[in-house]
């Protein structure tokens, strides 16, 4: 696929896609129920999808077959054209939602057929950090206060001026003691790992470093963006059991203890897209106000190194 492909032909065909699923989705805000605020953004995406002059298959999704009914691993979209693997997650915070909570958001990112790593859906350790630092500052195999020293130390500051973005799990114990133990500071998030990573690209939410174990398809989406904006993410693949185990090896995952960095799991130029369901650091929420629907997104292309932000208005 072109370079023009990607700038040109399917750019604004993104952000459209996860703005119409975030606009389903947010008919569900508040309203208590994950599953039913999922499936609206789940049928949303796949009809537009759907209708896009693409050749679609989704490398992360919303699980296997046997799982998922639609928008599932190995399904084929599109009208076709051009020979894409897509990532998806048309709610990254299906509980944010239901509980009207910030940082709901639709995801999706796309590139050359074959070119995103086809995570299992397992586990991840992961480690990210923004642009501007020597190749190689951090390391999942140093404890979270090397990292945080480390980091600190290239962007010439002291440990105690970095903050780090964890999701908020009793699992994290461990890694919130070490990083405050350096005296950095801990923004904990209760969902949404896709939005933490990106924030360390982002100096207006104030977070340098992201750590912790999260979802191996959201690592992948992460690091889509983060192929757009520049930024450092290395991921280990964790498995709780031999299921997890073969579940890897059925997607080709043969070494699984693999250390994968930022672009062996988006192998090529690549196209980011969000919209924001509900109110958050990165994008504002999906609003209805005098007869019309409003709604703010973010779209990257790595390609041309551009970043867009959309701002919709269309009568509701």
């Amino acid at each position: 696929m072109s370079t023009e492909n990607l700038d040109s032909g399917l750019v604004l065909d993104a952000v459209r896609v996860t703005e119409i699923a975030a606009i389903a989705a947010s008919t569900l805000v508040g309203r208590g129920d994950e599953k039913a605020a999922d499936q609206a953004a789940v049928d949303a995406m796949r009809t537009a999808l759907n209708g896009l002059a693409i050749d679609g298959e989704i490398v992360i999704g919303e699980g296997e077959r046997d799982e998922a009914p639609m928008l599932y691993i190995g399904e084929k979209v599109g009208r076709g054209g051009a020979a894409i693997d897509i990532a998806l997650d048309p709610l990254e915070g299906t509980t944010l939602t239901a509980k009207a909570m910030a940082n709901a958001l639709a995801v999706m990112a796309w590139a050359p057929k074959g070119t995103l790593l086809n995570a299992p859906d397992t586990y991840m350790d992961k480690i990210a950090c923004g642009p501007g630092y020597p190749s190689g500052v951090i390391d999942l195999d140093r404890s979270p206060a090397d990292n945080v020293r480390a980091l600190a130390a290239a962007k010439g500051v002291a440990p105690e001026a970095i903050t780090v973005c964890v999701l908020d799990r009793p699992r994290h114990a461990e890694v919130i003691a070490s990083i405050r133990s350096v005296g950095a500071r801990v923004n904990l998030i209760t969902d949404g790992d896709v939005a933490g990573v990106i924030h360390t690209a982002d100096p207006a939410t104030g977070i340098d470093l992201y750590v912790g174990q999260g979802g191996a398809p959201e690592g992948v989406l992460a690091c889509a963006a983060l192929k757009c904006v520049g930024g450092q993410f290395q991921g280990r693949l964790v498995f709780r059991n031999v299921d997890e185990k073969e579940r890897a090896r059925r997607v080709g995952i043969t070494d699984l203890d693999k250390k994968y960095d930022l672009h062996e799991m988006v192998r090529a130029d690549a196209i980011f897209a969000a919209t924001g369901v509900t109110k958050g650091a990165l994008l504002d929420g999906i609003r209805r106000e005098g007869g019309h629907i409003v709604s703010h997104s973010l779209v990257m292309n790595s390609s041309t190194g551009t970043v867009r932000e959309v701002r919709m208005r269309r009568p509701a």
